[in-house]
């Protein structure tokens, strides 16, 4: 069974890089919330790692942690991820918070488990001007990780968001509804960056590899987002890169 969490506050100029960069065109956006104690979630989690392998996406797991009462508290979640993604229902007004979701774009949201549904979904938000911005460069280099904007033409406005991912984790679940069961989570979100903002002007950005150190990350995605953390709306564009 689906699981859905109400809580009371719902409705109520730029330099070449290397050819090692990673460029995204348009990549579409899949960000899982799912829970280790959500029985539903586990064809979701196994669908993400499907589609991890798709160069048209940029997907990540985003672990929550209200279910955790259930009887396991899942090793991965982050209150920030469950923050996240009451932020996006109320952004939406739908007040639509469950597992296994999808938000693709930053927009629309489908069942996690739902391929069909996904892919109606990345269709749906590009519609309504959701990767937009076309190309975003992100590139890993000397100990430095760097990411180019380009000149957009219009009043396209964001924040540019690094999130470090662990692309593979193995869990074996000892209690709750998983109880017995080992599931491995794919391009795990275990760290978010802020690196500025954006006015559609041509920008470059570049933090310390060394930022993203540590909770086994290994890979980096950078997100294009309208909006605000307490209110995140459509992405317009992304990039994914190893680290290692």
């Amino acid at each position: 069974m689906v699981r859905r969490f109400f809580a009371l506050a719902l409705l109520s100029c730029c330099w070449a890089l290397p050819m090692s960069a990673a460029q995204a065109q348009t990549r579409a956006v899949v960000e899982l919330f799912t829970s280790q104690g959500c029985s539903s979630c586990p064809p979701a989690d196994k669908l993400l790692g499907e589609l991890a392998s798709d160069p048209s996406l940029v997907v990540m797991s985003i672990p929550i942690d209200y279910w955790d009462y259930l009887g396991w508290k899942d090793t991965l979640a982050n209150p920030r991820n469950t923050a996240r993604q009451k932020a996006y229902a109320r952004a939406r007004r739908d007040g639509q918070v469950y597992t296994p979701q999808a938000v693709v774009n930053g927009s629309v949201h489908a069942l996690g488990s739902d391929k069909v549904a996904i892919e109606q979904a990345i269709a749906k938000s590009r519609k309504s001007g959701a990767m937009s911005v076309s190309p975003v460069m992100l590139a890993v280099r000397d100990g430095q990780i760097s990411l180019a904007l380009p000149e957009t033409e219009g009043e396209a406005s964001g924040e540019a968001w690094l999130c470090g991912l662990t692309r593979n984790v193995t869990v074996a679940i000892g209690r709750g509804e998983n109880n017995g069961r080992t599931i491995t989570y794919h391009n795990v979100a275990r760290r978010w960056v802020k690196l500025g903002d954006w006015a559609g002007h041509a920008r470059s950005f570049s933090v310390p590899a060394q930022t993203l150190a540590g909770d086994g990350i290994d890979s980096a995605a950078v997100l294009v987002q309208m909006g605000s953390p307490e209110r995140p709306q459509t992405i317009l564009g992304a990039a994914f890169a190893a680290l290692h």
